[in-house]
């Protein structure tokens, strides 16, 4: 029996062609699952610490200050995307709004708003030990970066202020 015979068969059961092809197919079908789910593997096998994250939503409005009142956020889960994450509110705090004005005489100063108030939620959550990158969802927490904070029933978008990862 040849290897390849008179009609360019291997072996006599699939053309050399359409072998390169399949072979090509499933290297791409591979590396498609490994860029996808690789992370997700190594993020599970590694130890998980506790990530807390400070996130403000600076001058919010009386409307939804109003709403915060009415429809507490604390104890639900952040969603990104379409599914829910691990991460938590655990607290959330309303704080003074602080921003600066220029007096008549030129000077900049600190002024409190009257009607505008910070509120400065809480988020807790698992991240790997040691991680470069940690996130929650497809957002990356680093302090100073913007944030989208969402729940099933409310969405907005802060800075975030400060991020602790625990040592274990």
């Amino acid at each position: 029996m040849k290897i390849i015979n008179e009609k360019g068969k291997l072996f006599g059961v699939i053309n050399i062609v359409d072998l390169l092809v399949l072979l090509a197919a499933i290297a791409v079908v591979a590396g498609v699952g490994y860029k996808l789910f690789a992370p997700k593997i190594a993020e599970s096998i590694s130890p998980q610490v506790e990530m807390t994250a400070i996130i403000r939503v600076r001058g919010a409005t009386p409307f939804l200050q109003k709403e915060m009142a009415r429809n507490s956020q604390i104890g639900k889960k952040l969603v990104s995307g379409n599914s829910f994450t691990e991460a938590e509110i655990t607290d959330m705090q309303v704080e003074d709004y602080v921003q600066q004005v220029t007096t008549a005489d030129g000077r900049i100063v600190d002024a409190l708003d009257g009607t505008k108030k910070d509120l400065v939620f809480t988020v807790k959550t698992k991240v790997a030990k040691g991680t470069a990158t940690p996130s929650i969802g497809t957002q990356e927490v680093r302090a100073g970066r913007t944030f989208i904070l969402k729940t099933d029933d409310f969405e907005t978008t802060g800075n975030i202020d400060s991020v602790d990862i625990a040592d274990e």
